[in-house]
């Protein structure tokens, strides 16, 4: 990431600042997390979203305020003003960004597992703390150092300024085609399909997973994946342990009455182990190894509707993440609701537009089609899997494209909210769109690009690992990226703004009394554009 940012910067100490605004936040993210787990549970997974996201976000906000302050010393202000001029125009930016990030990642907190909760908590804190080393850390930084980080402003035109002019004087064209890629990119999302992990999700060569391995091949059932029924009284389970042993992958039924295979008991009664003082009983289905690697809620689900002859409960193993898939898919709509309408919410106070947001949420969810479409085509349907060192279990582990969802929707509303800003900043100063349009693609494109890339090789970095959670978060995130920043933000959004015309800036009178305006440096010879 160092390096990278030197070939961008071309300066060494403004590589060295941005990385090191990007270590505070990691550092005060963990320091937090470490803080909370003394109050509740925090999945150890925190960290690595603490590390990538810190990361990433310092470097996008650093990147944002040191080329702003290129850019007002290239204008002739002195140092000093320089970075208080920088300050003000880049802070609103920054915090809307930060807000739009922290809102999809706090959606997380509606599942009721801490394993969710936990990435909530990580990305607040990320957040803060990335805003606070811009806010706080480089505009210090800058005052001091300063000097070392200046560079003549971006050029009048560059690649993505050209090809931005040629895709809006062929609107329909350009965007038809980038559209019909992207759509055909995201058609395996139609094939997508829910499942449950097991060992296979480990390294190879791990001790768990190779006695998982040898279990399954060698051993007709495990006792670790059993059903646990009980019975809230005492009662006959002769008739019901039968009638559960004869289900379609039960490989046998251990009751207080004997022990059943197919219907018939194996084994003499006398199990004290299965009876409780208080007169609770308790039924051990035993799955075959063939149930556990098929639909595991299917098979749950029959052994729930199997008449019992008391008041029943169902647990184990394969019912806690019956139950887990359950909760997780029912709540699923209110966090994609909560993400939509807060960052909706959020653009419109910083654009006072009704349709901007609008597409800029359209766009965004295309983008997400497209990571979705991978994640079916690399990890379940396994395209690539020799190549990135996995097996393929022909399913997805549902809780994985939730956080994936959350953080790449808040990634790309990241970048949405820098080159909106822009744009809205030249319309204000100007009032032509197009012209806006170009001159924010102009300043913003290579700040956009230079993030995104530094941002994806980061999570690409987890490609690496053998745990295949971190390599479906690590691929499919760094692709969103790419995609977004690419395709999508300056191309079809451009383009959108284009057809739309007027339309774009467009607010019912009495909303617009609602936007948050810009900070206003302490001078009195700003120039318009930063009001």
């Amino acid at each position: 990431m160092l390096l990278l940012l030197i070939l961008v910067y071309r300066r060494t100490v403004a590589a060295l600042l941005t990385v090191a605004a990007g270590l505070l936040s990691v550092l005060g993210t963990l320091a937090g997390l470490r803080l909370l787990a003394q109050f509740t549970e925090v999945s150890t997974f925190a960290a690595n979203l603490a590390l990538v996201l810190g990361l990433g976000l310092g470097v996008d906000y650093g990147l944002f305020v040191i080329n702003r302050y290129r850019e007002e010393r290239a204008a002739g202000h002195a140092h000093h003003d320089a970075v208080v001029r920088a300050t003000a125009a880049a802070i609103r930016t920054v915090v809307f960004s930060g807000v739009t990030v922290a809102v999809s990642l706090c959606s997380l907190a509606v599942f009721p597992f801490f394993f969710l909760r936990s990435f909530a908590y990580a990305g607040v804190l990320v957040v803060l703390t990335a805003v606070a080393g811009a806010v706080l850390f480089l505009p210090a930084a800058l005052a001091r150092w300063g000097r070392h980080v200046e560079r003549p402003a971006a050029p009048a035109s560059g690649l993505w300024h050209r090809t931005a002019l040629r895709a809006l004087r062929r609107p329909l064209l350009a965007g038809g085609g980038v559209l019909t890629v992207l759509l055909v990119a995201a058609l395996p999302l139609l094939g997508l399909r829910f499942g449950l992990p097991d060992e296979r999700v480990l390294p190879p060569g791990t001790s768990s997973r190779t006695i998982a391995e040898i279990t399954h091949r060698e051993f007709a059932a495990e006792p670790t994946d059993t059903v646990q029924i009980v019975l809230a009284e005492s009662a006959d389970t002769r008739a019901y342990a039968a009638a559960l042993s004869l289900l379609p992958g039960v490989y046998q039924v251990d009751a207080p009455s004997g022990a059943y295979r197919h219907g018939q008991r194996t084994a003499a009664p006398g199990q004290d182990r299965l009876t409780a003082p208080t007169g609770r009983v308790r039924l051990a289905v035993v799955p075959t190894q063939q149930a556990m690697y098929g639909d595991v809620p299917a098979f749950v689900d029959r052994i729930r509707k199997t008449p019992f002859p008391a008041r029943a409960l169902v647990g184990g193993y394969p019912g806690e993440t019956t139950d887990f898939r359950a909760t997780l898919l029912e709540r699923l709509p209110y966090a994609i609701g909560i993400v939509l309408a807060a960052t909706y919410v959020i653009l419109f106070l910083m654009t006072n537009s009704v349709l901007l947001p609008l597409k800029a949420t359209v766009l965004n969810l295309l983008s997400l089609s497209v990571m979705f479409g991978c994640l079916v085509w690399v990890f379940q349907d396994g395209h690539l899997s020799g190549t990135l060192g996995f097996i393929p279990t022909g399913s997805i582990e549902p809780s994985i494209p939730v956080l994936m969802f959350c953080v790449a929707y808040g990634l790309s509303m990241d970048y949405e909210v820098f080159l909106l800003a822009r744009i809205k900043e030249e319309h204000d100063r100007t009032g032509d769109t197009l012209r806006a349009v170009g001159e924010g693609i102009r300043r913003s494109a290579p700040l956009i690009t230079g993030a995104a890339g530094i941002l994806a090789l980061s999570f690409l970095s987890y490609v690496g690992s053998g745990v295949v959670f971190l390599k479906e978060l690590g691929l499919g995130t760094a692709l969103t990226i790419l995609v977004d920043t690419t395709l999508i933000r300056l191309v079809l959004l451009p383009l959108a703004m284009r057809l739309a015309g007027r339309a774009n800036w467009w607010a019912p009178r009495k909303l617009r009394r609602l936007r948050i305006r810009e900070a206003h440096a302490p001078t009195d010879e700003l120039p318009a554009e930063y009001v």
